[in-house]
């Protein structure tokens, strides 16, 4: 069975009601444009003990069913943390973009980035844009993630989606030379560099923000650390 996510397609000031359904997920690693900000996220990450990719970039499939759109979600264990990024998800009609977070066990990760990824959920906004909107714009859209730290929300990442790949280089790379995003595909499409380094968070806030028409896409979530029993 697919999982379900169900969207707030917004276009044109018009709003309509997008059933998606998820048969193939797929988050999208070392993903950056700029090789020195690529090389600094991959020195960040060896900080914490993961050792670098054998190429960039890299496409990691997972369970679908980590998918979703809940507002509180249950990890095992205090070493997890949220990464925001854009997400393109393909449906019948058309291609969709939203915003997401990657949330990861930081443990795992030091062994296999495939596993860590799998382990904790994939949390999705619950608007999405027509990708044929801010296509012409792309690189002008902005992504942002707050963390909850000493009681106080602090900005943990925030750059422009310039700093990524561009989404139709994504597709082509995953699909072997297909410009098009396969029809129930989640793609997650990277991130970038945390400010003040990876760390883990009660709370978790992603946004996606288009300046040119003038709107946001915004999710938050809370994190709740299940005991690591051994």
């Amino acid at each position: 069975m697919p999982t379900i996510l169900t969207l707030e397609g917004h276009a044109k000031g018009a709003i309509e009601q997008v059933r998606a359904e998820i048969e193939n997920m797929v988050v999208a690693g070392w993903t950056g444009r700029d090789a020195h900000a690529l090389q600094h996220h991959i020195d960040e990450l060896k900080a914490i003990g993961v050792e670098p990719p054998s190429t960039t970039p890299l496409f990691y499939r997972m369970s679908h069913d980590r998918l979703m759109q809940a507002e509180r979600v249950q990890v095992v264990g205090p070493d997890t943390s949220g990464e925001v990024e854009p997400m393109l998800i393909a449906t019948p009609d058309r291609l969709w973009v939203t915003v997401a977070s990657d949330h990861t066990d930081r443990v795992s990760e030091a062994y296999s980035v495939a596993l860590s990824k799998q382990m904790c959920p994939k949390v999705v906004g619950r608007v999405a844009w027509r990708f044929e909107e801010v296509a012409p714009h792309w690189d002008q859209l902005m992504l942002r993630a707050w963390i909850l730290e000493d009681g106080q929300r602090v900005l943990y990442q925030e750059g422009a989606v310039a700093n990524i790949r561009e989404p139709r280089d994504l597709i082509t790379r995953y699909t072997g030379g297909s410009s098009r995003l396969p029809v129930g595909t989640a793609m997650s499409c990277g991130t970038f560099a945390a400010i003040g380094g990876i760390r883990p968070s009660t709370r978790f806030e992603i946004e996606l923000e288009d300046p040119v028409l003038g709107r946001k896409i915004s999710h938050a979530y809370d994190v709740e650390a299940l005991p690591l029993v051994e």
